[in-house]
């Protein structure tokens, strides 16, 4: 029993205090990839979390799909998915929770920051003030938790702010801003006036649910009643079941920090505004046995602050995709930008332009140029209005936040201040420590003194060369125009046979295009183009488009669009290899050919796209001469994924048993051992309510077997669908062979493996 007397003194809460290597405010997939990263690394980490779960935007709290680069697979952005643990969480979740339901992506947030116990995990905790140490050093911290009535004083030589609107970087007096630039700042043609808006506003989310049976809704009092003049209701689709409304959007014109909750409760009004008349007007009988199972309380935020790095990121980096010698991350989004008025305006809920290709994002934006130990993620990274349009997004913050993550271990290990990584080559050793781990820089080649593995002599039990894909699945109407993308070297064109089927006599016109970037994926340059007669029924036809490759790069072998002909596909699904259609996707354009105004700084391009499986078959096709895709030398290349090859080695389909062997001529100490597998970067994996067909992806290898040289099993894997196995071996093996053998499980895709690194003691 607890008993106190009265006291005329007021009482005091309950202080804690912490110190750690590393406070970060805010968990969001920004903060909680950053906690991970950070803490795999051994830094004693706080994670400050305002909310009772993980995720920001993307927790059951909100509910929005995780996307980035890929752009729900809507741009010509191939294999663009983020990698790290950003990568590591949508594969697991897609391992347990195809479905997409929001409350299963939790656990797994919940379980990857709780295992780490270097991870001193805050929720129901907000940061409400700090110290200062001089004008540009912040010392700590001060958080309140509303559950334990407890007030933690965080101490740490470096801060993260992850927090959305940047509460710490405010209040330690970081330069910041808010709003759209005028064009003329960073030459931006697409800054918008004041007619359309300066700020993106929030968004809320519903479910619903039909429980068989006549549900009767009435409507609370503050429901807006006459939700059926707004414009855009008139687009509304009840299996969208309220998550896909994201163009419920309000709050443009307004703080979007301090009216947040006045914001709020003008789009609740909204929502139940659309319920009410979906039940009660009469116009939707089939919702006479739908409930409302979930409305948000917690609108999804886009912007709000960004604070100002030593570089601003702006729409030319974007567009005219930029090169920077300090790039450690990447974006791929469109240029996304949303009228103020939200739902109450006539204009269209976005404008979305889309660059050629992926972007890079400098360190020089991930730190404040004002306050010496300050890191930012997220949202808030110094950017301009426009640039933020595209940056914004979950999965780039995520990955932007991995590689602050990494960089906070260099500055612990060094002692030394953010800014100060840009000096004496550490940037390239925080490259090679985010590659590693499984991230992707563009244009970057993991090259480590400390790695065994090109030293060594790989051998393979086999290597598959492409002498075609066999013409064993469906047939694909060429309603779109078709293109077999191919990673092709130096060389003659090989002649090429497909197969064909005619509703009647007719002509096909095939081309051979490429890029006009090297590593974009956008074919635009016309090499070769002939035209072919079909006549009525199946044929093959052998094409010679006598054309010399005179790069490396992926080329596109296309077809026109003739919606009197189909072409036959293949079964096989191979690492590296991908048929695209001339189309578009409705979530991320308009039309299968960008054509923005003219005067807004945006190119014009033609968009080729993948379809998701259980779709997206190769086009079945021979080659006269087999050709060299997969080679054991790219095994240690130092590229994880397809740019301007396939960057993997791949067996034989008909490989039983296939197996990677490596000889050293000397016995080597190796501590630990990481591959790097295929999970088809190219699939957005979005985290919740779309759903997918499959639960794991079908490159993954799900088996593997590494014995030494002796034939001493080292490890014996049975279920990866991992992109990254890592085995740190608790005491160094001495050895100088391993032996790697895989088993794939589905017939039609060989088994392949983009990279083997080894690391020495």
């Amino acid at each position: 029993m607890i008993k106190e007397n009265f006291t005329q003194e007021k009482r005091g809460l309950k202080n804690e205090n912490i110190d750690s290597d590393l406070v970060i405010v805010g968990g969001g997939l920004a903060g909680t990839c950053c906690a991970i990263t950070a803490a795999r690394q051994g830094v004693n980490v706080v994670l400050v979390q305002d909310r009772p779960v993980l995720g920001g935007n993307g927790s059951s709290e909100i509910r929005l799909w995780i996307l980035g680069a890929t752009s729900h697979m809507g741009n010509n952005n191939r294999w663009a998915r983020e990698g790290g643990v950003i990568d590591e969480i949508l594969l697991e979740n897609l391992y347990r929770n195809p479905e997409g339901n929001p409350l299963i992506l939790d656990t797994i947030l919940i379980e990857k920051v709780t295992e780490l116990p270097n991870i001193k995990l805050l929720l129901n905790t907000a940061m409400y003030d700090l110290e200062k140490k001089g004008n540009d050093t912040i010392d700590h911290v001060l958080a309140f938790c509303s559950q334990n009535s407890t007030i933690y004083r965080l101490k740490a030589p470096l801060f993260v702010d992850g927090s959305g609107d940047g509460i710490m970087s405010f209040m330690a007096g970081a330069a910041f801003r808010m709003g759209a630039e005028a064009a003329s700042e960073f030459d931006e043609a697409f800054a918008p006036d004041q007619a359309y808006g300066e700020l993106l506003g929030h968004s809320l989310y519903f479910y619903s649910k039909d429980t068989g049976k006549p549900v009767r809704f009435v409507a609370p009092q503050y429901a807006n009643t006459e939700i059926e003049e707004l414009p855009r209701f008139k687009s509304f689709n009840l299996k969208d079941h309220g998550c896909r409304l994201w163009w419920v959007e309000y709050g443009g014109r307004k703080d979007t920090i301090h009216d947040s909750e006045t914001i709020k409760w003008e789009l609740w009004r909204v929502i139940y505004g659309i319920w009410n008349h979906l039940k009660n007007s009469g116009e939707y009988p089939e919702t006479d046995t739908h409930t409302l199972e979930w409305v948000g309380s917690i609108p999804g935020k886009r912007e709000s602050r960004r604070f100002e790095g030593d570089y601003i990121l702006s729409q030319k980096d974007l567009v005219e995709q930029r090169e920077f010698s300090d790039a450690i991350s990447y974006g791929g989004w469109a240029l996304d930008l949303h009228p103020a008025d939200g739902v109450y305006g006539e204009k269209p809920g976005c404008t979305q332009w889309h660059t050629k290709g992926i972007y890079q994002i400098p360190y020089r934006t991930m730190y404040s140029k004002n306050i010496s130990n300050l890191f930012l993620t997220g949202r808030i990274i110094s950017a301009s209005h426009v640039a933020f349009g595209s940056s914004r997004v979950m999965a780039t913050c995520a990955h932007n936040a991995q590689a602050v993550a990494m960089a906070a271990v260099l500055c612990k290990e060094e002692e030394i201040s953010p800014s100060e990584i840009l000096n004496e080559g550490r940037i390239e050793a925080l490259k090679d420590r985010l590659v590693l781990h499984g991230q992707y820089i563009p244009n970057h080649v993991l090259k480590l003194k400390e790695d065994l593995a090109p030293l060594a002599t790989i051998s393979a039990s086999s290597t598959m060369r492409l002498s075609g894909l066999a013409f064993d699945g469906p047939w694909k109407s060429l309603t779109f125009a078709a293109a077999q993308m191919l990673p092709l070297s130096p060389g003659k064109l090989p002649t090429m046979k497909f197969l064909f089927k005619a509703k009647e006599n007719t002509k096909i016109q095939v081309s051979l295009l490429k890029s006009k970037k090297k590593g974009n994926f956008s074919p635009e340059v016309i090499l070769a183009k002939k035209e072919f007669e079909l006549t009525l029924g199946e044929q093959y036809l052998t094409i010679d488009l006598q054309i010399n490759i005179e790069n490396s790069e992926y080329y596109f072998v296309a077809f026109e669009a003739n919606d009197k002909v189909s072409i036959r596909c293949s079964q096989t699904r191979a690492t590296g290899l991908l048929t695209v259609f001339q189309k578009f996707n409705k979530a991320v354009a308009t039309s299968s050919r960008q054509e923005p105004p003219k005067g807004i700084g945006i190119e014009d391009f033609d968009f080729w796209l993948p379809e998701r499986r259980p779709e997206g078959h190769n086009l079945g096709f021979e080659f006269s001469e087999a050709i060299d895709l997969y080679s054991t030398k790219d095994l240690v290349n130092g590229i994880f994924r397809p740019t301007v090859s396939s960057n993997a080695w791949a067996a034989c389909l008909n490989d039983s048993h296939p197996f990677i062997e490596m000889v050293w001529d000397k016995y080597q100490i190796i501590s630990e051992l990481k591959l790097y597998f295929d999970t088809d970067f190219d699939h957005a994996l979005e985290s919740t309510l779309m759903g997918h067909p499959e639960h794991e992806i079908p490159f993954c290898v799900r088996e593997i077997e590494i014995r030494d040289g002796q034939g001493k099993v080292l490890a014996a894997i049975q279920d990866n669908h991992q992109t990254v196995v890592s085995l740190k071996f608790k005491d160094p093996i001495e050895t100088d062979q391993l032996k790697l053998s895989f088993k794939q499980k589905l017939e039609h895709v060989p088994v392949a493996l983009f990279g083997i690194v080894c690391l020495k003691k």
